[in-house]
């Protein structure tokens, strides 16, 4: 009798990388075909021979389960006979007593209906499309069953989603692809000692070439990417988290080797502002919610410059620092007398139409405005369709590859939340208001007090790089990858 084993599933060499990793939280993928939905499934093996543990992998939603149901079926029934999956509770039994369960989180309340359980293991497959708070909360479920498990999560997702932004900031922009992110927090026990606690995070990238098998099995399926749309092209096919599907701003370019020559890019290193250029503050107010002050300079041909910000958000994403109206008169006041680009200006203030309501009292621009901090605002032009127009019309490119906008790179905020906004599925014209939209707002006012005409020419930026020569030329005109 041979005492050869049976091989099931053998991982690829990216796989492999994610499979060994040993922080807390590890995200895997970042484009179409990285053969992410497998490598989250055997990562769910791993402690199956434990009786007490317990893991569970999340879509969005229930139906969006099946083809993981389905592959599952054909990886966990070879690897283990006598394991048995329940469709009603959507969930495998090990021979051992250990169980994977598949769970959805439809609405944000969803999450409650995993209270009082708890995982050895937590998987998010297409993790963009979860918020922060439904992700964040699993933490919480995130707990041993019993001695010896480990205790981790896993995710995978693909650029776009309403959850663009807050996983982008997490996992991509927060350090280099294998790299551990370190996080450390600080709590004080009952006793009133501090406990130090770290948790560590890292992203591992994939795409469909580094899945040499489906390339052999499906060799259309390259060609079937290179055909998408371009935004969906460069997002799925080459992992760029600066390019996806249903993305409001397609015009928006953040390129650091043009920071000094302001060509092909919206985001620039800071300098100092010419003492004739006028200078504009907008606001959106936000308690629960986070507020955003943002200051811009104008210089003379009328381009505007987003040069410093003031949000109000905690860790976080879309969570209020729950300052009161005074408390962020008090701050702006402050930047403004320290800032050497804001010190002595005359600035001119434009906010939220809202904060001058004053049908439950004093008004959020009447309590600004009291000394000593006396900050005073302008209503501002809250037309949705015309402002999101404006924005558009300044990040458009003329013909020598220059908007007529530009940010600072240390508005951190701003370039996290504006270009990863997408329309809304009810309302094709405007951005998804259930995102972080709230820069979004307060430059929009802004943008509202100096319009300019949409371009009588738009100019594309050059191709990036394309070592598989997909982009494609007919004749004069060029489809460039974006």
């Amino acid at each position: 009798m041979s005492n050869e084993k049976r091989v099931i599933w053998l991982p690829q060499k990216k796989q492999e990388e994610f499979l060994k990793r040993s922080e807390y939280e590890a995200l895997y993928g970042g484009a179409a075909g990285g053969g992410k939905s497998d490598a989250l499934l055997a990562e769910a093996l791993r402690q199956v021979d434990i009786p007490y543990y317990r893991g569970i992998i999340f879509r969005k939603t229930y139906p969006q389960l099946s083809e993981l149901e389905d592959r599952s079926a054909m990886i966990y029934k070879a690897a283990y006979p006598k394991a048995e999956y329940n469709r009603t509770k959507h969930c495998w039994q090990f021979p051992s007593g250990a169980k994977i369960y598949f769970g959805a989180m439809q609405y944000g309340k969803d999450k409650l209906n995993y209270q009082g359980k708890h995982f050895d293991f937590v998987g998010f497959d297409e993790l963009t499309q979860f918020s922060w708070e439904e992700y964040s909360y699993m933490f919480s479920r995130n707990r041993p069953g019993g001695p010896d498990t480990r205790v981790y999560i896993r995710a995978t997702a693909n650029p776009g989603g309403p959850g663009h932004s807050w996983v982008k900031q997490r996992f991509i922009t927060a350090g280099e692809p294998y790299t551990p992110i370190e996080e450390e927090h600080s709590i004080k026990t009952p006793d009133g000692k501090s406990v130090d606690i770290k948790r560590s995070r890292v992203f591992i990238p994939a795409c469909v070439f580094d899945n040499k098998e489906l390339l052999s099995n499906d060799p259309g399926y390259l060609a079937s990417l290179s055909m998408l749309p371009t935004a969906e092209k460069n997002a799925l096919l080459y992992g760029d988290w600066d390019s996806f599907s249903g993305r409001v701003f397609d015009e928006w370019r953040d390129d650091p080797k043009h920071y000094k020559d302001r060509r092909w890019t919206h985001v620039i290193e800071p300098f100092e502002i010419p003492p004739h250029w006028a200078i504009t503050r907008g606001f959106d107010f936000g308690f629960t919610r986070p507020f955003s002050v943002g200051w811009y300079a104008v210089d003379t041909r009328g381009c505007i410059y987003r040069i410093r910000e003031l949000y109000g958000c905690t860790e976080k994403p879309n969570e209020g620092v729950k300052l009161e109206p005074s408390a962020i008169a008090q701050e702006i006041r402050r930047i403004e007398r320290d800032d050497p680009n804001l010190k002595g200006r005359n600035i001119y203030g434009v906010a939220d139409p809202s904060i001058f309501d004053k049908s439950r009292g004093e008004s959020v621009a009447d309590i600004m405005a009291r000394a000593p901090s006396y900050v005073i605002w302008a209503p501002g032009d809250n037309a949705r369709i015309a402002g999101k127009m404006q924005y558009h019309n300044r990040f458009a490119f003329n013909a020598d590859g220059m908007p007529m906008f530009y940010c600072f790179n240390t508005c951190k905020n701003f370039i996290r939340t504006v270009p990863a906004l997408t329309y809304d599925e009810r309302n094709a014209e405007d951005i998804d208001t259930r995102l972080e939209d709230h820069i979004y707002d307060e430059c929009r006012y802004v943008l509202m007090e100096h319009p300019v005409a949409a371009p009588l020419q738009r100019s594309v930026p050059p191709a990036l790089d394309d070592p598989l020569e997909l982009n494609a030329v007919k004749g004069k005109e060029t489809f460039y990858m974006l």
